[in-house]
């Protein structure tokens, strides 16, 4: 018999299974739930995205140091997380923790911001990645029609916000679907990014007719980034947001343990593991990508045929120098772009089991609304209510961008 308690109005119980009257069915594997974290962290959506911001900050010595740097934080925060939610294996997650661990003194109001904090968050990562990916097909399509510099089409603000749009209608129907089904779409992405990393870091390198030194790998310091930032620990420190960015996001495997089977050792080794292999893949990828940059002003330049895109000219014209065109460069991004898709599909399940959650416990306005669960155990309203907030982000963001930056 499990024994339902309160402690000022957070639900828990005093068992050892997952809070709450469940609704959303265990029906998750631990490489299920290993895939949904790994898909969300993914490294090759990250490092793709946020290039630009390590080669820029810092250069080679920011992004291979830093990744290490972050990747060792990450899994001291890792084994707190994990510990704690074998203790509490729920998909509440974050917030549920907070209350029972501050006591009931500070319970109330270390949940409330907690959980505030992590679904806003979570908003915010959904909102970027599918942001991002927009402007990467944006790129595609540059780079098919000619490039930046060959009169190539740049789709125009109004389009890539329209694209934006569109990519979380689709993650939303996606996310609509019964939780078996994106469990194996879940792990068709973690395989996407493990394959797509090993070939991206060996093919890149190799079809590159010139590679830049190990030296320039392991100790070069861009110092120069245009933006009148002189002081090299500050650089440094900035350079590590693309690290900090891209190795987030893990807690994931908290917030569906209540649909994985055996939750309180399943979620903590998914947490782990996610992390593990991330920090690994992840080097890999970033050295892979660095050896082939030869000419950091160039890759950085909003003149080249990327269009200032760091990482979309390193790979246009490493395929571009070697065959003449660079259609292989394009596919390659293709490949990023799909996991990116696939990070924006994790990253709303996600949000929508954050949100499910935190409004079962009455903690969102109209919670009675979002918390309600489908015939197929699916939370379907938190799911398109959070495509929809995703979506108000970034048309919030783009018009006040746009406000100061007219052209």
């Amino acid at each position: 018999m499990v024994k339902k308690v309160e402690v000022n109005g957070i639900a828990s119980l005093d068992s050892e299974e997952p809070g709450y009257n469940q609704k959303l069915k265990p029906n998750l594997s631990l490489i299920s739930n290993f895939a949904f974290s790994f898909s969300i962290v993914s490294v090759l959506t990250g490092i793709t995205i946020l290039y630009n911001i390590g080669l820029k900050f810092g250069g080679p010595v920011s992004m291979v140091y830093g990744w290490l740097i972050a990747g060792f934080f990450t899994i001291i925060v890792g084994c707190s997380m994990a510990e704690i939610c074998s203790s509490f294996p729920e998909v509440s997650g974050l917030y549920n923790w907070s209350a029972k661990l501050a006591g009931p003194n500070w319970a109330p109001f270390a949940s409330w911001i907690t959980g505030w904090f992590n679904i806003a968050g979570q908003w915010g990562l959904t909102t970027s990645v599918d942001f991002a990916l927009a402007q990467i097909i944006q790129v595609i399509i540059l780079l098919s029609t000619g490039g930046n510099n060959g009169g190539g089409y740049k789709a125009s603000k109004y389009v890539v916000m329209f694209i934006h749009g569109g990519l979380l209608f689709i993650h939303a129907l996606i996310n609509s679907l019964p939780i078996t089904l994106l469990s194996f779409l879940g792990q068709l992405a973690a395989l996407w990014n493990v394959v797509g990393i090993i070939v991206l870091m060996v093919l890149i390198p190799l079809v590159t007719t010139e590679n830049a030194s190990a030296e320039f790998v392991f100790t070069n310091f861009n110092a120069n980034n245009g933006e009148g930032i002189h002081s090299k620990p500050y650089i440094f420190v900035f350079g590590i947001l693309m690290s900090q960015y891209v190795l987030s996001g893990y807690d994931a495997s908290a917030h569906m343990t209540e649909e994985t089977k055996n939750a309180d050792m399943n979620g903590p080794i998914g947490i782990l593991s996610a992390i593990g292999v991330s920090i690994i893949v992840g080097w890999g990828y970033i050295l892979g990508i660095t050896f082939a940059v030869t000419d950091v002003p160039r890759v950085l330049s909003s003149d080249n045929d990327a269009g200032g895109y760091a990482i979309a000219e390193v790979f246009y014209q490493s395929f571009k120098g070697r065959y003449g065109n660079g259609v292989g460069g394009i596919i390659c991004l293709g490949v990023a772009a799909v996991a990116i898709f696939f990070c924006g599909m994790s990253s709303l399940t996600s949000n929508s089991r954050m949100a499910y959650a935190f409004s079962r416990d009455g903690a969102m306005p109209f919670s009675s609304y979002w918390r309600k669960v489908n015939k197929q155990d699916v939370p379907i309203c938190a799911v398109w209510f959070s495509a929809i907030v995703c979506f108000c982000m970034a048309l919030t963001v783009r018009i006040c961008w746009f406000s100061f930056h007219p052209c």
